[in-house]
């Protein structure tokens, strides 16, 4: 693999200033108040950091005897390897759509920082930063969520390395009831190497060269992968701290090199005693669901079930 250069399967190059010229073109997709199944519109989170979020609001709202039911708010962290991707991107903003209108649930969106521009724990603070936010519009917030949200069913659900951040912001998570976590194809990693990483060294979508540089690009100067924002498992303060997540879905497909690092984290969460649930899929590929819309269904009705 000396050949393999992974800036170019990713679409990037490292400028001198440690930031990044990104290569890729996307559709963005405007918040829109009609015409789909959910309407959504922008938020600030923090307008020093420059993040913010989108909601999404069923365009059909469910009722009980001509009374509102109120819905399941869900905090969503998209993937992306840290350094990749908008809230705004027009598969991302359907999948969201979809995902509030079926459920249903109000989706809030969270355009955390990316890196190497911001680094770790960046990410994990803008996490802390949308929850925050979400208990506070209680009393007098967002008329989306202050009318429709139930604040008894809050949930934090991340892909990829939006994952990583849900599982780190359920941890720090103190004065935001948290209903359950839902961790699909969660990115971890470590200096030493999986079983599955090594038979799938050379796969087409993750290899490994890219999976080591978005870790050298995202943990702090100087860590290596056993950091604990990369390999939380043998962190004896962070397995004291997930015992406190309450329930948690993991979802991960057979094709992913990263499978054997999801089965050591669904390991772990039952050792501390967090009640956990598993869908293990057969085949696929990392983050398969962005571009298989049977496995984005097989994903949705995997959290309808949950939530």
């Amino acid at each position: 693999m000396s050949k393999f250069n992974p800036y170019d399967h990713l679409k990037i190059s490292l400028n001198s200033d440690g930031s990044l010229t990104r290569h890729t073109t996307t559709t963005i997709s405007a918040a829109s108040a009609a015409g789909h199944a959910a309407l959504s519109k922008d938020v600030t989170l923090n307008a020093d950091k420059k993040t913010w979020m989108r909601i999404h609001l069923p365009a059909k709202l469910p009722s009980n005897d001509n009374t509102v039911v109120r819905l399941p708010i869900i905090l969503y962290f998209h993937g992306g390897g840290w350094i990749h991707t908008s809230i705004a991107d027009s598969t991302l903003h359907e999948n969201s759509n979809r995902i509030a209108a079926e459920v249903p649930s109000i989706l809030i969106a969270v355009q955390f920082r990316l890196a190497p521009e911001n680094r770790l724990p960046a990410q994990y603070e803008d996490a802390a930063d949308a929850v925050n936010w979400v208990r506070k519009q209680a009393a007098d917030g967002d008329q989306w969520i202050r009318d429709y949200g139930d604040f008894s069913r809050c949930y934090l659900y991340g892909v990829s390395c939006g994952a990583n951040i849900a599982l780190n912001a359920a941890v720090a998570s103190s004065h935001l009831k948290i209903a359950g976590t839902i961790l699909s194809q969660p990115l971890f990693g470590g200096m030493r190497r999986t079983k599955s990483e090594l038979e799938m060294a050379r796969d087409e979508y993750f290899p490994l060269p890219v999976q080591d540089l978005l870790w050298e690009l995202a943990l702090p100067v100087g860590a290596d992968r056993d950091h604990r924002f990369s390999n939380p498992f043998s962190d004896g303060v962070m397995r004291e701290k997930v015992k406190k997540i309450g329930r948690c879905l993991v979802i991960g497909f057979g094709g992913d090199p990263l499978i054997d690092r999801q089965q050591d984290l669904v390991k772990m969460l039952a050792q501390e005693g967090v009640p956990v649930e598993v869908h293990l899929e057969e085949g696929g590929f990392h983050e398969i669901d962005m571009v298989d819309s049977r496995r984005a269904t097989t994903i949705l009705n995997f959290i309808k079930e949950f939530v």
